[in-house]
């Protein structure tokens, strides 16, 4: 059974700022954008100056965050196809410190139409290189699978944070997703590693839950956050909300627990 916080730093939490961490996992539904947009948002709490970039057509870390479909004039799929700049999709949450590039469907066409384009992996790299001294962080929210769009994410950063969820058949895909990371590191993004695995969606109720923190754990060294993140209804209801969890329910196990890891990894003492 994981202690429900923990105290520990993560090695990652040495990583000088400015920081620019693409959260990645081929698997749908493995609480990727939950996970970028609560720890973001942590450590927007805590003072720093921090980013979401949502990248994934879907476009959940937008409405996450408060930002309905409508509401701004232009997106990420704009500023990669060149019709603005990332300054001009910037926009402010409702929490101080906490900004976003939103997302909308159209994302879903870009894959197409850069296809032929010159230098077509490196389009959002530039986009961010141009705001980066702006903030501490930048969180890069990208679909779960391996195109075009999250090659341009694994590009633009350094490093990478893979959530895994406690469950059954947890590290199905990851082989291909490491193999996929090793490519652009070799040939597009020398920088790039994987700095980071969370575990999240953990039922303690369950003896299953434990044996796959472990496993992970076996697996991946010191790679593993010490903290994990406990399943929790209250933190599904928040995106439909437009809420954080620290926002939504600030006092439940799901917010203490991402406080605790935006803590571990992060330069906040």
């Amino acid at each position: 059974m994981e202690d429900l916080l923990s105290n520990k730093r993560h090695p990652s939490s040495l990583n000088k700022l400015p920081r620019v961490i693409t959260v990645a996992n081929q698997k749908g539904g493995v609480g990727k954008t939950t996970t970028v947009v609560n720890i973001a948002t942590c450590l927007a709490e805590t003072g720093k100056r921090v980013l979401i970039v949502d990248f994934d057509p879907q476009a959940n870390a937008t409405s996450a965050v408060g930002i309905e479909p409508g509401t701004f004039t232009h997106s990420i799929y704009e500023v990669i196809l060149g019709q603005a700049s990332m300054t001009d999709s910037i926009i402010k949450t409702k929490w101080e410190g906490l900004s976003i590039a939103p997302a909308t469907i159209d994302l879903s066409g870009a894959e197409i139409e850069l296809v032929s384009a010159f230098n077509r992996e490196r389009y959002l790299k530039t986009a961010i290189t141009g705001i980066i001294d702006n903030y501490d962080y930048v969180f890069i929210d990208c679909p779960p699978s391996i195109g075009l769009l999250t090659v341009n994410a694994l590009t633009a950063a350094d490093e990478v944070l893979v959530p895994i969820q406690c469950e059954y058949l947890a590290l199905e895909g990851l082989g291909q997703l490491i193999n996929n990371v090793e490519k652009v590191k070799t040939h597009l993004n020398e920088k790039l590693h994987i700095s980071m695995i969370a575990l999240v969606m953990f039922d303690g109720r369950t003896k299953l839950a434990s044996q796959v923190v472990q496993e992970v754990r076996d697996h991946f060294g010191n790679t593993v956050c010490n903290q994990v993140i406990p399943r929790s209804v209250r933190l599904s209801e928040a995106p439909s909300y437009g809420q954080p969890i620290i926002y939504f329910d600030p006092k439940s196990r799901a917010a203490l627990a991402y406080r605790a890891l935006a803590k571990e990894i992060s330069s906040v003492t």
